[in-house]
């Protein structure tokens, strides 16, 4: 599995000294806004675990982030297959989780277009899809500094958020190779 970098970050496979800088990402409610819940960390473990196995196993999956300069480990950013049905599936989205400590640097748009790099490069994709909750306007921000296009009929009403959920309706972004 190749590590990919970038001027000054490095995606890489998930390492156990990740496990408790995640687990506080996850715990933190700033980062947490636009996700239904704060993740335990049980969750957070187990995130670590399928995405280091989906990377060992394939290629690629959500890679850990660390910056270059100085080894921290900031979040991840890569690519899933979403565990759910909407009109818009079978497809692979792209996303990026990252500490309060490091926004306002580009690292989310650094990462993800490395990522998408990737994806289309040797992974082969012919498309990528991203999504989030429409309150998330910094991650709709990044979509849009990538390169991927809003796809307002996609939008849609999160399958595992009840009706009424604040953060029940989404927005769909696309890419093309």
């Amino acid at each position: 599995m190749p590590d990919l970098t970038t001027d000054r970050l490095l995606l890489r496979q998930w390492r156990d000294s990740d496990r408790e800088p995640f687990a506080a990402l996850n715990a933190d409610p700033a980062v947490m806004e636009h996700f239904p819940k704060l993740v335990t960390r049980e969750e957070s473990d187990a995130l670590i675990d399928r995405e280091s196995a989906a990377i060992a196993d394939q290629g690629w999956g959500l890679w850990a982030v660390e910056v270059r300069e100085t080894g921290e480990f900031i979040g991840f950013t890569g690519m899933a297959v979403p565990r759910f049905e909407a009109a818009f599936l079978p497809g692979v989205e792209i996303g990026w989780r990252l500490a309060k400590g490091a926004w306002g640097n580009g690292y989310a748009t650094e990462a993800a277009r490395a990522a998408l790099d990737f994806g289309f490069g040797p992974v082969g994709l012919r498309e990528i899809i991203s999504f989030t909750a429409t309150t998330n306007v910094p991650s709709q921000r990044v979509m849009q500094k990538i390169g991927m296009i809003h796809d307002e009929a996609g939008d849609f009403d999160h399958p595992r958020l009840p009706a009424g959920h604040r953060l029940q309706r989404h927005v769909l972004y696309r890419i093309s190779r």
